[in-house]
Order: structure tokens, then C-alpha cells, then sequence
């Protein structure tokens, strides 16, 4: 008796220990020349969008359009950078969290500055969305209110880039090809 309950113990304590580092294994993050990949390769075609889209404003703020047509777009334009901004924001957050001192902080400092433009850009959109069309001198001075804040926010969300005092992460993000 005694022996099968030690028999039972050792195995107990074996599958245990190999529990412990499967966990300890899974839970290590990236390196960071993977982590800086991941996030160049969803931060890339983020800005490509949020460029796109920018110029698209750009033009239909001097469009011969009327307001109707401009709130239509704008309104459409600014869905789609806020989306844009919440595609990059998940992708940055499937890529984990770096393994790298304070790796927790930067990530999150990426992911808090893409849900702030991502905000920015839907309220911007909501603001838009709810301006009356009917006088057109109006309506363009209340988008050109909408897209200042969204400028004041935007410019406030920006990730702080001063705080990413890894130098393994800055060495990946200049040597990957991803960021290039």
C-alpha cells in the first residue's frame, strides 16, 4: 500500500514539476528583435492607412463637395482610422509582451497610444457625424473644430518614446527589416 501511494507521490510530483516549467516556458515573451517585428509589421500598414485617409481629409476639406457629400465622406474616412487604429492596437497586443526589462510598460505604452488615436478618431467621427448640414459656412467650422481636437489629441496620444530605455528593444527596431 504504502509503496503504490509513493509510486503515486513521485508521479504526482513529476507531472507537477513539468507543469511548473511548461508554464514557466509559455509564459516567456518574445525576444525583442520578434516583438519589435510584430510591431512594425502591424504599426506599417497603420500608417500607410492613417496616411491615406489623412490626404483623403486633406481633400475633401478643399473639395468642391457639398456638406452633405464632405460629412459623408469624413464621416467614412475617420471610421476607417479609428478601425485601422484598433487592427494595429490588437496586433500589438497578440505580440505579447517583449522579454526585456519593464517589457509590460512598453507594450502597454504601444497599445495605450494606439486606443488613444483610436478614440481620438471616433470621437472626431461621432463629432462629424452629428453636425447639421443645412448652412454650409456652419458645417465647415464645425469640422474644422472636430479635426483641430482630433489634431490636439492625436498629438497627445503619441507614444513617449524617451521611456523606452531598452536597448535591446531600440538595437531590434533599427535592425529588423520590418521597421525599415
Amino acid at each position: 500500500m504504502r509503496t503504490c501511494r509513493a509510486a503515486a507521490a513521485g508521479k504526482f510530483t513529476v507531472v507537477l514539476a513539468t507543469l511548473m516549467m511548461l508554464v514557466a516556458c509559455g509564459s516567456s515573451g518574445p525576444s525583442p528583435r520578434a516583438w519589435a517585428a510584430s510591431v512594425c509589421s502591424a504599426l506599417t500598414p497603420w500608417r500607410a492607412e492613417i496616411s491615406k485617409l489623412t490626404n483623403s481629409t486633406d481633400q475633401q476639406m478643399t473639395a468642391q463637395t457639398t456638406p452633405a457629400q464632405a460629412k459623408e465622406n469624413l464621416v467614412r474616412l475617420f471610421g476607417g482610422a479609428e478601425q485601422a487604429s484598433e487592427t494595429a492596437r490588437r496586433k500589438v497586443e497578440q505580440a505579447g509582451v517583449p522579454e526585456v526589462e519593464h517589457g509590460e510598460e512598453v507594450s502597454a505604452g504601444f497599445r495605450a497610444s494606439l486606443a488613444s488615436m483610436r478614440d481620438a478618431y471616433g470621437r472626431a467621427r461621432t463629432t462629424i457625424d452629428g453636425l447639421g448640414t443645412g448652412e454650409a459656412s456652419t458645417f465647415y467650422d464645425g469640422v474644422q473644430a472636430a479635426v483641430e481636437t482630433l489634431q490636439q489629441e492625436y498629438d497627445a496620444s503619441a507614444l513617449d518614446t524617451s521611456r523606452l530605455d531598452s536597448e535591446e528593444l531600440k538595437r531590434a527596431f533599427d535592425e529588423v527589416p520590418e521597421c525599415r
